[in-house]
């Protein structure tokens, strides 16, 4: 049995009625098991902090609290697109991967399967060319995820679109969280999803409010 994007028909940009500016691409969101209550991509608001930072950066209020309909409306209102890296892995079996599923790990995703199933994000950029800055929500050093990432950034930079790698919205943020805190003492951010949107403002193109 393989695993599907939870929102694989949204993957393609297919379902959009507005031309986008921004893409924003994350890596994998499985369909099961069904402990994964996402509605839409970034949805698991319990440990992911991406629909409180990116309204803010367009000087809105926190949308952790909202659902599938407002941020597609704030998506629309600010010409946003989101996508992920993997549609399906089709080596992944149930039960057996189960537990690999629920943890939401990218490393287990690059590791423990053979069978990925991409999204074309560089065709995403041509069926689109109003798109014209590009973003992925994970570091891309050396690994599987930088392998797949690499296209992009070579189509981004020949074509002039501003493309960049955003620090993760997910708690594993805290990392760099507590590093930023050790090596700034004397002006620690204590909130977490306050220092992952000072991260992203560091990077983000100018906003027209």
């Amino acid at each position: 049995m393989s695993c599907n994007h939870k929102f694989i028909n949204d993957l393609n940009l297919e379902n959009l009625d507005f031309e986008p500016k921004v893409l924003l691409v994350g890596t994998f969101n499985p369909a099961w098991p069904e402990s994964n209550l996402a509605q839409w991509f970034y949805g698991r608001t319990q440990y992911n902090y991406f629909w409180d930072v990116l309204p803010r950066l367009y000087g809105e209020q926190s949308m952790l609290d909202s659902g599938p309909d407002e941020w597609k409306k704030f998506c629309k209102r600010y010409k946003i697109a989101i996508t992920d890296l993997i549609g399906c892995i089709g080596d992944a079996v149930r039960p057996e991967h189960d537990k690999v599923m629920k943890s939401y790990s990218d490393e287990k995703i690059a590791q423990d399967f053979q069978e990925h199933t991409f999204v074309d994000i560089v065709s995403l950029l041509k069926i689109h060319p109003t798109i014209k800055n590009v973003y992925f929500t994970r570091g891309a050093a050396p690994t599987f995820w930088s392998r797949l990432w690499r296209p992009v950034r070579y189509y981004c930079e020949i074509n002039k679109i501003q493309e960049d790698t955003l620090l993760t919205p997910s708690g594993y943020a805290f990392y760099q969280h507590g590093r930023y805190n050790n090596t700034n003492p004397h002006q620690p951010i204590s909130n977490l999803a306050n220092f992952i949107l000072m991260s992203w403002q560091q990077k983000w193109h100018q906003v027209d409010m």
